[in-house]
């Protein structure tokens, strides 16, 4: 288990912190477990998948910047994990309405790709290039993550 999803007082997601991090937090009682590994303790506690605040903690910068992740590409070759267009591995990632046409570095218009996809589609949609979308992009939270 490498983290732990950190919940506010109101449930909602906040950040992930590590297993150690989270003990440290249930010993100090500002956090307790919502969620645990089934038949995994760490002395009196049960390991921690998820934590919820004891107190409900005011995150300013959330409305300021959404609530979303930054948008990266590895962030984007994490989200799709393989080629959006054959199903490969992915090393690069391409623009489906490409950037010479208005197409924004957005979640919603990037995906992971192969290099020989990628330039096989080069600066064409993939409508225009015989391509098809195995996946369609969608914009994570701050609690989604990969599956392992």
């Amino acid at each position: 288990m490498a983290d732990v999803l950190v919940l506010n007082a109101g449930y909602e997601p906040l950040h992930r912190v590590s297993v150690r991090h989270a003990i440290h937090m249930l010993v100090r009682e500002v956090a307790v477990v919502e969620e645990s590994v089934v038949g995994a303790t760490f002395g009196p506690y049960p390991l921690p998948r998820v934590l919820r605040l004891v107190r409900y903690v005011t995150m300013r910068w959330r409305y300021r910047h959404g609530t979303s992740p930054a948008c990266t590409k590895a962030g984007v070759r994490a989200r799709d994990g393989r080629c959006a267009y054959c199903g490969g591995p992915a090393d690069t990632v391409d623009h489906v309405l490409p950037r010479s046409r208005g197409g924004a570095s957005s979640w919603l218009n990037l995906v992971a790709a192969c290099s020989p996809c990628n330039a096989r589609k080069a600066d064409r949609t993939p409508q225009e290039a015989g391509m098809e979308l195995r996946l369609t992009p969608f914009v994570p939270d701050l609690a989604w993550r990969p599956a392992a």
